[in-house]
C-alpha cells in the first residue's frame, strides 16, 4: 500500500512541475509576442505615421494604447490580454552617392531603440 502512496506522490509532483513549466513557458511566448507587436508598431508608425502603427499592433494581436512622436523618434504603448510594452524607432536619414543607381535606392533605413 505504501508503495502505491509513493507513487501517486511522486506523479502528483511530476504534474506539478509540468504545469508549472508549461505556465512559464506561455508567459515567456505572450512576452516574446507582445514584444513583437510593440516593435513592429514603432516601425510603421515611425514610417507612415499613427494609423500604419495601430495597424500594425493589431494585425500582431495587440491594441496600441498611445503614440507619440518627438523629432524623428516614434515611440508606442501596446497592450495584450493587460500586459503592456513599449518600443521606440527612429528614421535615420542615409545618405545616397552621388553615383549610385536609383534603382539601389529603395527606403529609408529605421532603427529600433532596444531596451538594455
Amino acid at each position: 500500500m505504501s508503495g502505491i502512496l509513493l507513487w501517486a506522490m511522486a506523479v502528483a509532483v511530476a504534474a506539478a512541475i509540468s504545469i508549472g513549466t508549461v505556465e512559464v513557458g506561455y508567459a515567456a511566448v505572450t512576452r516574446a509576442q507582445l514584444s513583437s507587436a510593440a516593435d513592429a508598431a514603432a516601425l510603421a508608425g515611425a514610417a507612415a505615421g499613427p494609423n500604419a502603427a495601430r495597424t500594425a499592433a493589431e494585425r500582431n494581436g495587440a491594441q496600441l494604447i498611445s503614440a507619440t512622436e518627438r523629432g524623428e523618434v516614434f515611440t508606442v504603448l501596446v497592450e495584450q490580454n493587460g500586459a503592456q510594452e513599449t518600443a521606440s524607432a527612429e528614421r535615420i536619414e542615409v545618405p545616397v552617392s552621388k553615383n549610385a543607381k536609383r534603382s539601389h535606392v529603395s527606403a529609408p533605413i529605421y532603427a529600433i531603440d532596444w531596451p538594455t
